[in-house]
């Protein structure tokens, strides 16, 4: 990996010309207070790294992925852990992780399917915020 990738802060890796992905980083950044989240889209030089390094496929573009370290969590464990990990209200969501991954995958894949179509697609990867401080959060 990289030296410019850091490997000390969990990273979101996301679907960067996908609403519904944007949506939810733009969701998560006011609620991550300690600023512990990184970004990079999945179709990044940084994104496409990490997939590798973990043993992802680099051409599929169906999961939101999260990277805490030499873990990595795909679909609705990815999405269960970011939310336990936002804490307050969020983390009521850490008990469904007790329920099959098979049945939480098949809801996550039928959204996943559907997301362009119901929420729409950009036609590059959207810009981080102009914000400083929030645009250090994304990796190039």
């Amino acid at each position: 990996m990289s030296e410019t990738i850091p490997d000390d802060n969990p990273i979101i890796l996301f679907d960067g010309v996908c609403n519904l992905c944007n949506g939810f980083v733009q969701f998560i950044l006011p609620r991550d207070t300690e600023g512990i989240f990184r970004f990079a889209s999945l179709q990044s030089d940084v994104g496409t790294a990490l997939l590798a390094e973990h043993g992802l496929p680099t051409d599929e573009l169906e999961s939101i992925v999260l990277i805490e370290g030499d873990d990595c969590y795909v679909k609705s464990d990815a999405a269960i852990r970011i939310a336990r990990r936002l804490g307050g209200v969020y983390a009521l969501l850490g008990p469904s992780r007790f329920l099959p991954r098979r049945f939480r995958d098949v809801c996550y894949d039928f959204v996943a399917a559907r997301r362009y179509r119901w929420f729409g697609k950009k036609d590059q990867c959207a810009m981080p915020p102009a914000d400083v401080d929030v645009n250090a959060r994304f990796l190039e």
